[in-house]
């Protein structure tokens, strides 16, 4: 059975909701059931900070660019989890904020370059 558009955003959503369930972030919401407010910034996802989540499951997503740079710009780094149909899962970010993770794990010898 063939999803709609917006039935497969919502799966998508509740599929990177669990995603981050998995790697810790237990109380990791939609942002359509905790906060309009959250929702209306082009926040998918609540209570996974220190990111601010944008999911698009679309086959022609236009610019990453304009999607990142739609998103708050806040104390979060702000990521955009887009999936393909057959082609999988790719995150997006920002370099500053890439750059800023790797100083992070770098100075905290998480990892050693």
């Amino acid at each position: 059975m063939a999803l709609n558009a917006r039935n497969k955003g919502h799966a998508y959503e509740l599929w990177v909701r669990d995603f981050f369930r998995r790697l810790g972030w237990t109380r990791a919401v939609s942002s359509r059931s905790e906060s309009k407010n959250k929702d209306d910034q082009g926040i998918d996802l609540c209570f996974t900070e220190p990111f601010n989540i944008q999911c698009k499951a679309v086959e022609k997503l236009g610019s990453l660019h304009d999607v990142l740079n739609s998103m708050p710009n806040d104390e979060n780094y702000n990521l955009v989890f887009h999936k393909r149909n057959r082609k999988g899962t790719i995150v997006a970010m920002k370099l500053e904020d890439f750059e800023e993770l790797i100083e992070m794990l770098t100075k905290n010898k998480i990892i050693n370059p």
